[in-house]
């Protein structure tokens, strides 16, 4: 699968983890204001996006709703429009879709779209996301690129999309860190096997194994490597050694 070349955007300037959030100034993150915020700063965007219960790809981290909004449930168990008109905690705004926060940033600075996993276990459970960050991709004119934990996500945003960019996000997958995740499963995505299958053309891996052998393979080869997620400039320069740019949040990058 031949990969398609990620613009030179992503490398330029640091990107904005779930925008420029700040919930003491009133953005939440992965909300329009903090987009609004990164757009004016300059930054690079990353967001992250979830399935509404009526199909569409709404701008949010969790599978739940109650850290970021106080409301119990799934975020799949409820419409966009419901969605919507459910405030942010620590803002004032709705959740939004991605066409919402596409038709904002309206190319004026690179967005980076984190397809959140669906199946539980990265496996082949996907699709109806992927149709509709396609969608919303289908005429957008800035720089945008997908990636996903979840390989065969990332596979069928190539065969929806295929001159979009696409990435991995890739960490070291401690069983701490992912408790419901199978070992076997673990234990393979942790050796990045499906970079040339899925043609991927850069990884967004945590900062913490930027040394391990898999990223130091691609970074040999000359792939981007971008990094997650930098707390501070101490962070920075020790990331900024194996990676090609930063996923940012809580400083000024």
């Amino acid at each position: 699968m031949h990969p398609k070349a990620l613009p030179d955007s992503f490398l330029a300037t640091p990107i904005a983890h779930r925008a420029l959030h700040d919930v003491t100034q009133g953005r939440p993150e992965n909300s329009r204001a903090a987009i609004r915020a990164a757009i004016a700063a300059g930054y690079g965007i990353e967001i992250d996006v979830q399935l509404s219960k009526d199909g569409e790809a709404m701008v949010f981290h969790d599978y739940a709703l109650t850290r970021l909004t106080g409301a119990a449930g799934p975020i799949q168990q409820k419409t966009a429009a419901e969605l919507s008109a459910l405030s942010l905690l620590g803002g004032d705004e709705g959740i939004p879709t991605l066409p919402q926060v596409l038709g904002l940033v309206a190319g004026q600075v690179p967005v980076l779209i984190e397809i959140k996993d669906q199946d539980g276990q990265m496996g082949e459970g996907i699709g109806a996301l992927e149709a509709a960050v396609a969608r919303a991709l289908k005429s957008y004119p800035g720089d945008v690129a997908v990636m996903s934990f979840n390989p065969h996500s990332v596979a069928e945003m190539a065969r929806l999309l295929p001159d979009v960019p696409r990435g991995l996000t890739t960490c070291g997958y401690r069983p701490d860190d992912w408790p419901t995740l199978r070992a076997e499963v673990r234990d393979t995505l942790r050796r990045i096997p499906d970079f040339e299958r899925v043609g991927a053309c850069f990884v967004s891996h945590n900062h913490q194994s930027l040394t391990a052998p898999a990223v130091q393979a691609l970074h040999d080869k000359g792939i981007a490597i971008l990094t997650w997620t930098i707390r501070s400039p101490e962070e920075e320069a020790a990331a900024r050694k194996v990676a090609d740019n930063i996923t940012f949040e809580g400083y000024a990058a």
